[in-house]
């Protein structure tokens, strides 16, 4: 298999085979290092919390509980990936175009 390296975001992406349905970790990695710079517990009082920058509202409609940034990663990745499975990338459009994420 062919392997091709680009810089998205910053980072070395490394791409080889077919692409899955679903994100990948890759993908996740880079959307979560242009949101938060990788940060789950990120509150910067701007009204969105934690590595995918949850606003309260999504994240109580997606079963969260408390704030986002103090919920454990596991349980951030998961609630990031139900929204992503309702919207795709849309409550992410500007750092998943940057991004390349489709």
């Amino acid at each position: 298999m062919a392997v091709l390296a680009a810089a998205v975001c910053g980072l070395l992406l490394l791409v080889a085979g077919p692409a899955s349905a679903e994100p990948s970790g890759g993908d996740w990695l880079r959307l979560r290092t242009c949101e938060s710079g990788n940060r789950y517990d990120l509150n910067t009082g701007n009204g969105e919390y934690g590595a995918y920058q949850f606003t309260l509202q999504t994240w109580h409609g997606l079963g969260g509980v408390g704030y986002p940034h103090r919920a454990a990663p596991a349980v951030q990745d998961a609630k990031a990936l139900a929204l992503w499975r309702q919207r795709g990338w849309q409550p992410w459009r500007g750092c998943a175009r940057r991004c390349g994420l489709h």
